[in-house]
């Protein structure tokens, strides 16, 4: 057993626990710490290192939720088999020919999804099940809300993963969130409620489902705690559209107290706030912060959540969760409404989650793109310099990167993809004019990223 050794940053922005984790992350990811390799006890180490028996336990949780560590009962910690991307720096070597599967097809991106993000072996067993012995159900028409099994499912998910309640009769399904979206904007007018305020930047499909149904917008900047709630507009029953726990493009994340004060504002001017939770199970540093429905005692809330980020990309079911009052409204008017879900993709997920795969599936999935990104982070740090800027990078799918480049963002996507990466303009979701894109780290096997990675940014030096 080697002696872990760190210097702390007191004055560092980053926590003590994260400054271990990765000083403990990067020891086995460059071999100091060997595979099988029993690391030192919480005690030892925190008494070896002056900190907390806390500072400890949340290093060691955050390496076992991403796979590092392994613990044994009875026995401790032990240093997981990741891999690691090595010292081969040879430029030479990441300019050889890509794999014929990579570029077969020039009009699809490459690497559409990793396989080895989803279980289909389980989701087929579960869907062999329906068919063969649920086959009945099929023989009826969907309900216009979404399947009952698969509101109880979502009921029950929502309360152990983000502490949010609610009944089943709350839940609407349908597929994605901008359909979904179609249904509240069938709901506020009701309410008297014509106007919604939305993140700026933020993520422009949603904003033109609200635009395109006759709402008038406003956007509203958003800061490094969040969209600025003082800034919204007073004295007038509105709505505002959030993302707090991971605001889309920036990456920032509400705190507590600033969650309770978009809710006072919420409250005050008689407004309602929808919530969209996306990509809230994919955080991978720190705790997640309170879904703000779950901090909700007045019914202000409405809140949004999708499998499209946890599921296989040909599945597109999303959900809505209404405060009691919205429920009632929807009620009366659903069977103007007729659902876009697959009833048997509906009843294949209820099962699937009923069995527990869901939630497995969760944690590999945290586990697998956590190894991800901290692959493609270090891919950049080393192939990449200051014209390379990657931001948002604690959770979710992709990254955002941003160039200092006289290129345009359609002619880094083409050449992000003559080197199999798949890249899309951030222009094409948000309000930006810059050469910025998207890339998806998630779609691809983690063993690609490093030469692939490698082999793009020699491209865009050259």
């Amino acid at each position: 057993m080697k002696p872990i050794m760190i210097e702390f940053i007191n004055n560092s922005s980053e926590p003590l626990y994260i400054q271990l984790y990765k000083n403990i992350r990067d020891a086995i990811l460059s071999g100091d710490i060997a595979k099988g390799e029993k690391l030192p006890s919480l005690r030892s180490l925190s008494k070896s290192l002056s900190v907390s028996m806390t500072t400890t336990q949340l290093a060691y949780d955050q390496l076992l939720v991403e796979g590092y560590i392994i613990s044994k009962p009875q026995s401790g910690y032990y240093a997981a088999d990741v891999f690691s991307a090595g010292d081969d720096r040879d430029m030479q070597k990441i300019m050889t020919p890509l794999p014929e599967s990579v570029l077969a097809d020039p009009d699809q991106p490459p690497y559409i999804c990793d396989p080895d993000c989803f279980d289909f072996n389980k989701w087929k067993k579960c869907s062999s099940k329906i068919f063969n012995e649920h086959w009945g159900l099929l023989l009826y028409g969907s309900d216009p809300q979404g399947e009952g099994a698969l509101r109880h499912e979502i009921a029950k998910y929502v309360y152990t993963s983000r502490g949010v309640t609610c009944s089943p009769e709350q839940i609407i399904i349908g597929a994605g969130t901008q359909q979904i979206t179609g249904q509240l904007c069938r709901i506020l007018p009701k309410m008297d409620i014509n106007h919604v305020s939305v993140e700026s930047p933020g993520y422009l499909p949603v904003q033109n489902s609200f635009r395109d149904r006759g709402f008038s917008i406003s956007h509203v900047s958003v800061g490094s705690d969040g969209i600025e709630i003082e800034r919204l507009p007073v004295n007038i029953s509105t709505a505002v559209y959030v993302s707090p726990s991971n605001q889309f493009p920036t990456g920032a994340v509400m705190p507590v107290g600033r969650r309770r004060q978009l809710l006072r504002w919420a409250s005050d001017n008689d407004s309602i706030i929808i919530e969209d939770d996306y990509d809230s199970e994919l955080r991978y540093f720190g705790r997640p912060v309170p879904a703000l429905r779950s901090l909700d005692n007045e019914g202000r809330v409405v809140y949004l959540g999708s499998f499209s980020s946890t599921l296989f990309p040909a599945i597109k079911i999303s959900y809505m969760i209404l405060p009691p009052s919205m429920a009632e409204i929807f009620s009366r008017t659903k069977g103007d409404y007729a659902q876009t879900c697959s009833k048997a993709e509906q009843l294949t997920l209820a099962l699937f989650m009923e069995e527990g795969y869901y939630y497995t599936g969760i944690r590999k999935l945290r586990n697998l793109y956590s190894q991800k990104l901290s692959l493609t982070l270090e891919a950049f740090a080393k192939y990449g310099d200051e014209r390379v800027v990657p931001v948002n990078t604690h959770s979710g799918i992709n990254l955002i990167i941003n160039f200092a480049t006289e290129k345009t963002a359609d002619e880094l996507c083409d050449l992000a993809k003559s080197a199999g990466l798949h890249m899309v303009p951030f222009s094409r979701i948000t309000e930006s004019h810059a050469a910025s894109l998207i890339f998806y780290y998630s779609k691809l096997p983690a063993k690609m990223i490093d030469p692939l990675v490698g082999r793009f940014l020699a491209l865009l030096k050259s």
